[in-house]
This record gives C-alpha cells, sequence and structure tokens, in this order.
C-alpha cells in the first residue's frame, strides 16, 4: 500500500511541477498574443512567492519548534536560497519563457538539466566530490542535449528562440548551484523555514529586480486566465508541491525524488498540448534523451544501489 501512495503522490508532484511550465507560459503569453503579465515577467515571479512564501511560513510555524532562522549559518542558507533558488532560478525561467520559440516542454527539459549541473557544481565546491570519467561523460552529454534543444542557426546566433533557451539554462544554473552551496553550509535549519523564508526574500529581491527592470503593477492585466495562472503557480506549484516534494524526500531519498525532473516534461508537453496547443518539437525530444542519458551516466551506481536495495525490500 506504501509503495502505491508513494507513486501517486510522486506522479502528483509530477504533474504539478510539469504543468507550472505551462502555467507560467499561460501568464505570459506571447509578443503576438499577449498575455496578463507578458510585460511584467519578473513581478509575475516576485507575486507568486508573495503568496507561495506566505503559505509556507504558516506550514513551517505548525510543523518545526522554531520557525525563525538563527545565527549566521541559518540565515546565509536562507540567503543562498532566495538570491539562487527562488530569485535568480524564476527570474530567467519566467523571462525566457515569454519567447515563443520556448515551450513548455523545452523550458521543461532545460530545466531537468538541473541535476546533472549540481553533480558538476558539486565537484567544484563539496570537499569528497568526484567525476569519474563517466561522470565527466554524462555532464557533457546533458550540455550537448541543451544545445540540440536550443537549435541554433550558425547564421543568426541572437535569433531563433536561442537566447531565451539560455536564460532558461541560466536558471538551471542557479537553481543547481544553489543547491549545492546550501548544502556547503550545512546549517542545521529545517527545510520547511528554509523554504519559506527564502521564498519570501526572493519574492523581494524579485520585486526590486522587476523594478529596475521597469515593471510596474499598472502594466498587469488581471484577466480570468491570468488571476488562474497565478493561483495554480502559487497554491497548487508552489506551497502544494513542495509539500509533497518534503513528504517523499523522506521516504524515497535524493536518488528517487530527482527523476520527477524527468517526467515533469512529459506533463508539460502534455499539458502545453492541451491547453496551449503547442506541439514539441523533435529537438526537444531528443535534447530530453541526451539530457537524461548524461543524468544515467552521473548517477548510475546511486541508481543500482537503489535497485538492489528496492529488491532486498521486496524479497522480505
Amino acid at each position: 500500500m506504501t509503495r502505491y501512495r508513494n507513486l501517486s503522490l510522486f506522479l502528483l508532484l509530477a504533474a504539478v511541477w510539469g504543468s507550472a511550465f505551462m502555467a507560467i507560459k499561460a501568464g505570459l503569453g506571447t509578443p503576438t498574443a499577449p498575455g496578463g503579465f507578458f510585460h511584467t515577467p519578473v513581478l509575475f515571479a516576485a507575486i507568486r512567492y508573495d503568496v507561495a512564501g506566505v503559505v509556507m511560513l504558516a506550514y513551517a510555524v505548525v510543523v518545526v519548534d522554531d520557525p525563525l532562522p538563527r545565527g549566521r549559518d541559518q540565515w546565509l542558507t536562507v540567503a543562498v536560497g532566495a538570491v539562487l533558488l527562488i530569485a535568480a532560478y524564476h527570474a530567467l525561467l519566467f523571462i525566457g519563457e515569454t519567447d515563443p520559440a520556448v515551450t513548455s516542454a523545452a523550458a521543461a527539459v532545460i530545466v531537468s538539466l538541473s541535476p546533472v549541473l549540481t553533480t558538476g557544481f558539486a565537484r567544484a565546491f563539496l570537499p569528497g566530490e568526484s567525476l569519474t570519467a563517466a561522470g565527466v561523460a554524462g555532464t557533457l552529454l546533458g550540455l550537448v542535449g541543451v544545445a540540440v534543444l536550443s537549435n541554433p542557426d550558425p547564421g543568426n546566433l541572437l535569433g531563433g528562440g536561442v537566447v531565451a533557451k539560455l536564460l532558461v539554462f541560466g536558471a538551471a544554473a542557479a537553481f543547481a548551484l544553489g543547491s549545492v552551496l546550501t548544502r556547503r553550509i550545512d546549517s542545521d535549519l529545517d527545510i520547511e523555514p528554509m523554504e519559506a523564508w527564502s521564498m519570501l526574500l526572493g519574492a523581494l529581491i524579485m520585486h526590486v529586480a522587476g523594478y529596475a527592470r521597469g515593471e510596474r503593477l499598472a502594466e498587469i492585466t488581471w484577466t480570468p486566465e491570468a488571476l488562474a495562472a497565478l493561483a495554480y503557480l502559487s497554491l497548487a506549484a508552489s506551497a502544494l508541491g513542495f509539500l509533497v516534494y518534503f513528504d517523499l524526500l523522506d521516504r524515497l531519498g535524493p536518488v528517487e525524488i530527482n527523476l520527477v525532473s524527468y517526467v515533469a516534461p512529459v506533463f508539460a508537453a502534455l499539458a502545453g498540448w492541451l491547453f496551449l496547443a503547442e506541439t514539441p518539437t523533435v529537438a526537444t525530444v531528443v535534447g530530453f534523451a541526451l539530457i537524461f542519458g548524461g543524468f544515467l551516466l552521473l548517477k548510475r551506481d546511486a541508481i543500482r544501489a537503489e535497485v538492489s536495495r528496492l529488491g532486498a525490500t521486496r524479497a522480505d
């Protein structure tokens, strides 16, 4: 029964996080069919985490004894999370998705490179972490996947969505680096208040960045579609999504939960097709296959150990 519960929650998380790319796209729109937040992508991300941060902080107050960070290391963890995991990741992702060439599926596939990049950053910043020859090959294979997905035109390297896809790649890199640095700091702050305070501080940073970009509340068109996208991203993808993630992290461990990054693009493509009439390209499919292949090379030992553990558990 527990196995089916974990599988159901895993698929729910993949569906919620995958369809979030579609919700971002729906709220932003395109240059020819702008959505309510098309002219304010960073402000869109900031408001999302205003709401999600308040919800997550309320949850942290309930489940942990002390939801307030204490001391230098705990606040440093929050700062890294706010700057890299929330502000940089979402600002770059939301700006990138304003380009019509960056479909919901394409954005999800590029972001699925995060676990591969995390391994590379861990080699640089975490003592005791090392990359084997297969690990180097896995990292390079993942980067080739992004290059294939970007499908650059040698005669027009700044066109065809390449810059936008590089922004999304930058978002994935920021998230991966933030994940590694929070591990390096290794504070004893519970993950729920860490996420809550990172969301709130990250939202504040994005409000400032959006204002610096010239984004203003008056530019938002509060259509039903824009409100629905904001509500879905704040409550379903952020609040509910992270609660499910925390539960599965305890039950499955980091190797299995990492696989959600490779199931989410399937739901992103499906949601984009159903709601936005997006059709995945061959480059998107091939890029995804290469990135997933890179992940398998990098994590082959951990996956082998996990499969052995599951086999032993079932035998018992």
